[in-house]
C-alpha cells in the first residue's frame, strides 16, 4: 500500500529563490538597483521567517543595507530570524524594536549589549544562541544557513564580480553558505567598475 504524501521537490530552495527573483523582476528591481529603491527589494525578496545574515564585523559593515531594511514596513516584513556577527549599529536593534525581525543568533553586541537587553526584557527579541565566531560561521553551512544576505563590497563590475576590499574576515563564509542553499546575495557596493 502507498501511503499518500505529497512529494517535496529536490531543488524546493532553488524554486523558492527563483519566485522571489521573478517578483522582484516584475517590479524592474534588476542586477543593479538603486538606492532609492533597495527598500522596496528588501520588502520584495525577504519573507517572513527568512533567515537573514547581515554582514557586520569589526571593521566592515553592510550599513546601508541595514539602515533600509530598519525603514521597511513592519506589517510586510516581519519575524525576520537575524544571523549576525556583530550587533554594532543602531539600525541592527531597531529592526527588533519595529518588529521586522524577532530572533538573533550573533557573537558580539558591543555598543547595543544596553539596548540588545532592554529589548530582551521587553520579549522584543528572541536569542538563538550567542556563538564564538566560528562556530556561527560553520552553522551558516549547517542549520543557519541564510536565505538572504546583505553584504558590503568596495567595488562591484557590471558580470556582479565583487571586490570585497582588503577585510574579508566573514564575507566568504556568509556568501558561500547562502548561494550554496539557492539564497540571495544582495551587496552593497562604494564603487561600479568596468571590470
Amino acid at each position: 500500500m502507498k501511503a499518500n504524501i505529497e512529494e517535496t521537490p529536490w531543488n524546493l530552495q532553488k524554486i523558492y529563490r527563483n519566485k522571489k527573483l521573478d517578483a522582484a523582476r516584475k517590479k524592474g528591481l534588476e542586477k543593479l538597483v538603486p538606492n532609492d529603491r533597495v527598500i522596496e527589494l528588501l520588502e520584495t525578496v525577504l519573507a517572513p521567517k527568512d533567515k537573514v545574515c547581515i554582514e557586520g564585523n569589526n571593521q566592515k559593515q553592510a550599513d546601508f543595507l541595514s539602515e533600509c531594511l530598519s525603514q521597511c514596513n513592519g506589517d510586510v516584513l516581519n519575524n525576520l530570524h537575524i544571523l549576525q556577527s556583530v550587533l554594532a549599529l543602531p539600525s541592527h536593534i531597531d529592526i527588533f524594536d519595529k518588529g521586522i525581525a524577532s530572533k538573533v543568533d550573533f557573537s558580539f553586541a558591543g555598543p547595543q549589549a544596553l539596548r540588545l537587553a532592554k529589548l530582551v526584557q521587553q520579549q522584543k527579541i528572541q536569542i538563538g544562541s550567542i556563538h564564538t565566531y566560528l562556530e556561527l560561521y560553520g552553522r551558516y553551512f549547517i542549520d543557519l544557513t541564510p536565505n538572504v544576505c546583505l553584504i558590503t563590497a568596495h567595488a562591484a563590475d557590471a558580470e556582479g564580480n565583487l571586490y570585497t576590499g582588503p577585510n574579508t574576515e566573514d564575507t566568504p563564509a556568509i556568501v558561500e553558505a547562502t548561494a550554496f542553499k539557492s539564497g540571495i546575495v544582495i551587496v552593497q557596493v562604494n564603487e561600479l567598475v568596468d571590470s
